[in-house]
C-alpha cells in the first residue's frame, strides 16, 4: 500500500467545494486541497441523461486518512452518492511528500 494518495470528489458549487476543503484541512485530514475551475459533467442518473457544472477537489493526504475523509465527505456532501475515488501517489518530490505529513496528529 502507498503512503500517500489523492482523493477526488466533485461538488455542485464553489461554495460547497470551499466549505468541504476548509473542514478537511482544518481538521488535519488533508494538508492541501485544490479546487479546480468549473467543468461540465455528463452522466446518467436514475435512467436519465444529466448535464451539470461541477468543481473537482484534489484532496492530497496520507492513505491511512482515507476512511476518515470518506466519512467526512459523506456527512457534508449534498449528493446522494458523491464521487469519492482514491488514487495512490506512487512518486513525488520528497520534500513535498514530507510536507503532506504535517497535519498528521498520530
Amino acid at each position: 500500500m502507498h503512503q500517500y494518495q489523492i482523493i477526488l470528489t466533485t461538488c455542485p458549487s464553489l461554495e460547497i467545494a470551499e466549505q468541504i476543503a476548509r473542514v478537511l484541512v482544518e481538521e488535519g485530514l488533508s494538508a492541501c486541497i485544490n479546487i479546480l475551475p468549473p467543468m461540465r459533467s455528463i452522466y446518467t442518473w436514475n435512467g436519465a441523461l444529466k448535464f451539470a457544472t461541477e468543481h473537482l477537489l484534489l484532496i492530497k493526504c496520507l492513505s491511512r486518512r482515507y476512511t476518515a475523509i470518506e466519512e467526512r465527505l459523506r456527512a457534508m456532501h449534498p449528493y446522494e452518492i458523491p464521487e469519492i475515488i482514491a488514487l495512490p501517489i506512487t512518486q513525488g518530490l520528497p520534500d513535498y511528500l514530507a510536507w503532506l505529513n504535517q497535519p498528521d496528529k498520530t
